[in-house]
This record gives C-alpha cells, sequence and structure tokens, in this order.
C-alpha cells in the first residue's frame, strides 16, 4: 500500500449552483461591476446583517480602504487596530494618511483587550478596528463600554472571518458603523477574490457610492435621480465583477450547508482533542456561551515556540498541512514605520508563537478528521519535554 496522501490546510469547493451562475454571467454579456448577481449577493448580506447597504468589492482589503475613505482622515489622525491581525487592516488606514496605534489583544478570543484599548484612546484617535478572529466575536460588551465615552470614534468591524457568527444574536457585520468581509479562496464562502462593505448608518450611502463608482454620482443617474453623472468626489475603482458575484452567489445560496459542514469539523476537533489537552499540555480553541462561531479556521495553543514548531514539523512529515498564523504588526517594519507610538503587545507575540491551525476545510471526511487528530496527538505527545 502507498502513502496516505497528504491532507490540505484549505480546499476551495463547488458547493452550489457557482458553476451554472459564471456560465449565465457570461451568456448575458454583462461582466463588469454592478451587475444582477452582484445586487443578489449584495441583498443576501444586507438581509442578514441588517446593514443599510453592502457594496461588493474586488476584496476585503479594497472595502477597508474605502471604510478609510469615508472618514475623510486628515493628517494628525491615529486609528487603533489590533496588532494581532493581518496587514490588512492596519494598511488601509495608513495608506490615507492616518497614524497606527497598535493594541494588544486578549487571550480568550484573540480580539482586542478592553482595557489595552482604554489606556490607547486620546484626541487623535478617529477609528478604532476590530477583528472577530477565527469568527469568534471579540469582547463587544466591555470594547462598547470602553467607546461609550468617546462617542466620535468610529467603530469598523473587520469581519474576514466572521459572516454569519454572532454575538449574543447580534449577526457580526451589525456592530461597527463600517464591517468589512472578504470572500477570499481561504474564506467560508469563497469567489477566488472578492470582498464587501457593509454601511450600517444610513448616512454614509450616497458618499459611499460615489466613492465606489470611482468618484462620480453614476448611481443616481441609474436610478434617474440625475440627468446625466460626472466627477463628484474622490474615489476608486472597487466593484466586483459580474462572473465573481455570480460564482459568490452560488455560495452563498447554499450557506446552511456551507455552514453545517463547517460546524461538523469544529465539532469534531473539539470533541477529539479536549480529553487529552491537560495530559499533552496544549489548550483547545475557546468559544465563549454567549458567541455562536462563524466556523473560520480551529486552532490550537501549544506552551511555547520551539514545541509549536516541532510539532508543526512532524505534522507535516506525516502528511497533515497544519500551520502557523499572523506575525505581529508591531513589530513589523511596516508597522514600526506607520506607528505613531510605541506599544508593549505582548499577549500578540505570546499567541503568534504559540498557535497552531489545523486543516479546516468543507468536505474534510470523519477519516480524514480522525487522521488529523492521530498526526497531532502523536506530535503533541514526541513533542513532551520528558520524551
Amino acid at each position: 500500500m502507498g502513502e496516505a496522501p497528504e491532507i490540505a490546510f484549505n480546499r476551495p469547493a463547488v458547493e452550489g449552483r457557482e458553476l451554472d451562475y459564471v456560465q449565465q454571467a457570461v451568456n448575458g454579456g454583462h461582466l463588469s461591476s454592478g451587475g444582477e448577481f452582484a445586487k443578489q449577493a449584495a441583498a443576501v448580506l444586507s438581509a442578514h446583517t441588517g446593514s443599510a447597504e453592502a457594496l461588493m468589492t474586488t476584496s476585503c482589503t479594497a472595502a477597508l480602504e474605502l471604510s478609510a475613505m469615508l472618514m475623510d482622515l486628515q493628517e494628525g489622525d491615529t486609528v487603533i487596530v489590533p496588532s494581532f491581525t493581518f496587514t490588512s487592516t492596519g494598511l488601509a488606514f495608513a495608506r490615507q494618511g492616518a497614524g497606527l496605534v497598535f493594541c494588544d489583544i486578549e487571550p480568550t478570543t484573540l480580539g482586542i483587550d478592553p482595557e489595552h484599548l482604554a489606556s490607547l484612546l486620546d484626541e487623535h484617535v478617529r477609528a478604532v478596528v476590530v477583528v472577530h478572529y477565527a469568527g469568534v466575536a471579540c469582547a463587544v460588551e466591555e470594547i462598547r463600554a470602553v467607546l461609550a465615552d468617546w462617542p466620535d470614534v468610529v467603530l469598523v468591524e473587520d469581519n474576514a472571518h466572521g459572516l454569519f457568527g454572532s454575538w449574543r444574536d447580534e449577526p457580526l457585520g451589525s456592530l461597527g458603523r463600517f464591517a468589512t468581509l472578504s470572500f477570499h479562496e481561504t474564506k467560508n464562502f469563497v469567489c477566488g477574490e472578492g470582498g464587501a462593505l457593509l454601511l450600517n448608518d444610513p448616512d454614509d450611502v450616497d458618499r459611499a457610492r460615489v466613492l465606489y463608482d470611482k468618484g462620480t454620482n453614476r448611481h443616481a443617474f441609474m436610478l434617474g435621480q440625475v440627468d446625466k453623472y460626472t466627477w463628484k468626489d474622490t474615489g476608486s475603482s472597487f466593484g466586483l465583477s459580474e462572473m465573481l458575484a455570480a460564482y459568490l452567489l452560488g455560495q452563498l445560496e447554499v450557506r446552511t450547508a456551507i455552514q453545517a459542514k463547517r460546524a461538523r469539523v469544529h465539532e469534531h476537533y473539539a470533541a477529539a482533542l479536549a480529553p487529552h489537552a491537560e495530559e499533552l499540555d496544549f489548550e483547545p480553541m475557546r468559544v465563549p456561551a454567549d458567541r455562536s462561531p462563524a466556523h473560520h479556521m480551529y486552532y490550537v495553543l501549544l506552551p511555547h515556540r520551539d514545541r509549536r514548531n516541532d510539532l508543526l514539523e512532524l505534522m507535516l512529515k506525516s502528511g497533515v498541512q497544519a500551520t502557523f498564523h499572523y506575525q505581529p504588526l508591531h513589530t513589523s517594519d511596516a508597522g514600526r514605520a506607520f506607528s505613531v507610538r510605541d506599544t508593549e503587545c505582548p499577549v500578540s507575540q505570546d499567541i503568534s508563537d504559540r498557535l497552531l491551525r489545523l486543516p479546516f476545510h468543507n468536505n474534510l471526511s470523519e477519516s480524514e478528521l480522525d487522521r488529523v487528530v492521530s498526526v497531532f496527538l502523536e506530535a503533541a505527545t514526541a513533542t513532551l519535554p520528558d520524551r
């Protein structure tokens, strides 16, 4: 018998009518942005989150950039972002001229630490960007309490991981003035590359539409509100092509089935690993009781970096593609360049050193999940200090 095939960390899958819809888009002759498939995908997102508008974008990065443009950031303005996140969370605001202030995370949900956030707020802060890591809501109640004393500070949700997750029955993506989504091939719902900006304040919709349409009032023209459209404001080309929107709609239509598959993967890992955590000295992923996770990933925490790396190496040698995640932004070259002041983010560094992500995609079979668990437990046993 040959060796067992490698288990990929991620594998995008066709789940519904994606290919039929792409063919329909091609046959329909409208391939650029603003088509019917994009409108239908946006309607699904708005209906779920209750947003005033959902603008389909080329990426989550683009959606963050559009939110930054809407703030009209000025010299001296700062934006607080978590250190433990992808570069886009900070890059979008640095591009618009804001200085960055890096905030540490708390160790339960790996979202922004409210206590550290409170110590960083001052009269220069225009916005706070939160991340719902792994699709688990951050410390929403505590962050809201901190921001209550700063009513002019904008809350932005980088919800790349969290679509269809919730906090106390409030959908992730509905909690900030702006929220962004990702449909990159590594996410729960995919179209290769894509994203969306959710506008939760109706007052932002008209101007957002102008910025979204390359600085023109084209949307008002299409609605018959003006007899021609012209250049009105700054902006860019943010729109998602109709072919990608068609693919995405095929995924969103079967969102219940996709989320059920991903919940099964999460539950399998959680049930199989928890009984061994104390003996083998690792921490399973935690989900507080008042959160409904989006099931974006499953991770464990090892005691220190060396053991995490050794364990990863053994798993990869056994054909299981586990991996690590973010390197703290506050220690990066660009992070130091865009930061307006040094901050200490020890939890971000600690989590970055210890976190290991297990393979996670829709169609992992029971036998593949069992193999991942078995390989992880064998590697965890082999890397115990007294072994």
